[in-house]
């Protein structure tokens, strides 16, 4: 939107509905961007004129004040049906927001409803958003029944800008304001003006409660109190807020899909994989079906890495302490690492990151510039302790396997090999059926110097370099201030599905630090000792993670070439099962994963269950086809081809499988 000029004394408000800007509906404004950046309330008043940026409802930031909004009408709403329930913390998050609690006992879902029903009242109600400066005094004064707040208050009092909870800053947690200050947001009576609930918050906020058009409750959780397994459980309650009841529509459309592409459900349907409790949360095992997927994409995947020039290792799966001292990641990364084990009289230490061992490997002998690049890659597995609230499925696990590789370069070899890498991740998501892209750069947070190693310098010539790179491609580039590791910038890829959500997938991270601390060099042209680049590249993250994004990208349809069962022969009567095992057997001479049913349900019930296991080819045959030497296709779609020749119908399935086609056949491709 085109700025606006709001002089000294005029509320934002009173000067966008002067400039004609939109004030009402997704596209009206809700709040401003002042010239430093910084959201404020319509009702702000700057001390000097100064130009604002209108912010409308259905925009990123828009979007995020509406849901916060809509967190503070659901918390009003618990203590009004709940008296004496105390407050937590109650931020926007991805499609909606979240409040936690401390009641008296859990909600059910019935008191979801009610808390629904009363945030309606809330919403219809009109109060006004009202925000106040207050000191911290007089804070605790106001909170004194609040013990989470109060805690709050007192982490800001500490340390300014101090410690983190697991999912928000304490910054965002207690909402200081912009001048480090605390601030209080009043629900006011939209008639008589007087207080009818408050909250400590930053803000900024909506209008009034009318501005929240379109919101649903979702469900309730247990929570760690700032994501502590020592602290108390609190309840959570989910909530999700859009600027249009449509907006609304289409968001719970896109979870139903969502739900029906879960891949620990399809999982479970399809015999992949499982989750058993007895060898513990986070740790999936693969049956031999997934294993058949798990297996063909790291064929795949090591094929192509030799193809671009990667050089394949192994290193175990764990080591001594002291080499994770070397590498950074105990002082840095403690907290995702499992405890040690002490192995005799010494403590050892399941590994996070292959990045060390590849380092030794890189280290065991002399190398020259004339070798560089040398690019070292594995399937390594890593072992990271992950809370056990956000371990989900393959997609976040505590043991994996990364299709790791390690490039050590020149600096001057850096850009065009992040530039070959890019290249390189971006094909393989191609080749699996992913094509819709952008990048995301993470970058140091300044303010927090204790949680990253290395200069200024380095830091901006690494974060150039990549920004440089993600720049040439032309893909959109997005930032991400503060997600950098502590080792140095990175530049990652998000991928979406074929519902629209986006995925984290690789990761390509310029690292100036462990080749210091490992002390590695390369002779140089003139003869001196000088200290290589490090590129970290993950192409998928993980193949367990990728197994499960992919399930969820083709609800469990995997392309032929993928699919753990390619064709399924489904006999009319028992006199065809010779027949058609005769046609598998040729099948399975040519690599292809060829069974037949030969149980006792009916041919009907065959094909269900075929389809069911959405296997891609259903090769049928009768007494007529057994005596010309036919068979006839049925497609996972349902539509179907008859009295193909047998050896037409290993050419077609064998071209599909070998073109490594993702789409699904079907008979409309021959009509």
């Amino acid at each position: 939107m085109a700025t606006v000029q709001v002089l000294s004394g005029t509320t934002a408000f009173e000067a966008l509905r002067d400039a004609g800007v939109e004030l009402t509906g997704p596209q009206g404004a809700v709040v401003v961007r002042d010239a430093d950046g910084v959201l404020r309330d319509l009702d702000w008043t700057p001390d000097a004129d100064t130009a604002v940026e209108p912010v409308s409802a259905q925009s990123p930031d828009g979007l995020a004040v509406l849901r916060h909004s809509a967190a503070h009408a659901m918390a009003q709403a618990v203590q009004d049906l709940f008296p004496g329930t105390l407050l937590g913390i109650g931020p926007p998050i991805e499609d909606g927001f979240y409040y936690d609690f401390l009641p008296e006992r859990p909600f059910t879902p019935e008191d979801l409803v009610a808390v629904e029903k009363r945030m309606g009242e809330i919403v219809k109600a009109g109060q006004r958003f009202s925000r106040r400066a207050i000191d911290d005094d007089a804070a605790r004064d106001e909170l004194a029944h609040e013990r989470f707040k109060l805690e709050l208050i007192g982490l800001k009092s500490s340390a300014e800008g101090g410690p983190q909870t697991s999912e928000v800053s304490v910054e965002e947690a207690t909402q200081v304001s912009g001048d480090g200050g605390l601030t209080m947001y009043d629900n006011l009576d939209r008639k008589s003006g007087e207080r009818v609930w408050t909250d400590l918050c930053r803000g900024p906020h909506l209008p009034d409660t009318r501005r929240i058009p379109a919101f649903k409750l979702m469900r309730s959780a247990a929570a760690y109190w700032r994501g502590s397994e020592k602290n108390p459980q609190l309840q959570r309650i989910y909530g999700t807020a859009w600027a249009s009841r449509d907006d609304l529509k289409a968001y719970l459309q896109r979870l139903e899909e969502a739900a029906k592409r879960d891949h620990r459900k399809l999982g479970a349907e399809l015999d992949l994989f499982s989750f058993p409790d007895e060898i513990g949360s986070g740790l999936p095992v693969f049956h031999p079906k997934g294993g058949i997927i798990k297996r063909e994409m790291e064929d795949y995947v090591r094929r192509r890495h030799i193809e671009e020039g990667f050089e394949y290792v192994g290193t175990p799966h764990i080591a001594k302490e002291g080499l994770f001292y070397t590498s950074g990641h105990l002082p840095y990364y403690a907290d995702g690492m499992f405890p040690p084990l002490e192995v005799d009289g010494g403590d050892y230490r399941l590994k996070a990151m292959n990045c060390p061992m590849h380092n030794l490997i890189f280290r065991s002998r002399g190398r020259s510039y004339r070798e560089l690049p040398v690019r070292l890659f594995e399937f390594g597995h890593v072992y990271r302790y992950e809370m056990s609230g956000v371990v989900h499925g393959l997609t976040r696990v505590r043991g994996f396997a990364q299709d790791d590789s390690h490039s050590y370069v020149t600096p001057e070899q850096a850009p065009a090999e992040i530039e070959h890498l890019l290249n390189f991740c971006l094909g393989l998501f191609r080749d699996f059926g992913l094509d819709d892209f952008y990048l995301e750069l993470s970058t140091r947070d300044d303010s927090k110097p204790d949680k990253f190693i290395g200069s200024d310098d380095e830091w901006a010539v690494a974060t150039d370099v990549l920004r440089q790179v993600a720049v040439d491609s032309g893909l959109e580039l997005v930032p991400d201030p503060g997600g950098a590791a502590y080792y140095g910038p990175k530049i990652s890829v998000q991928a979406r599905d074929a519902i629209g959500r986006t995925w984290q997938m690789s990761t390509i991270q310029y690292d100036f630090n462990q080749p210091a601390r490992f002390e590695l060099e390369y002779q140089a042209a003139d003869g001196s000792r000088q200290q290589p680049v490090m590129i970290h590249s993950a192409k998928f993250g993980s193949i367990e993670r990728f197994v499960g994004v992919l399930t969820e990208h083709y609800a469990g349809a995997f392309p032929v070439w993928l699919a753990p069962v390619q064709v399924v022969g489904i006999p009319i009567t028992t006199d065809q099962d010779d027949y058609l095992s005769q046609v598998a057997t040729a099948l399975r001479e040519r690599g292809i994963r060829a069974e037949v049913d030969t149980s006792d349900d009916r041919m009907q019930k065959k094909i269900r269950t075929a389809q069911k296991q959405k296997v891609p080819f259903m090769l049928i045959a009768g007494e007529t086809d057994a005596s010309a030497g036919s068979v006839s296709f049925r497609y996972r779609d349902g539509s179907q081809r008859n009295g193909i020749p047998i050896d037409e119908a290993i050419a077609e399935i064998e071209s599909v499988v070998q073109r490594r086609l993702n789409a699904s056949p079907t008979a409309e491709l021959y009509a």
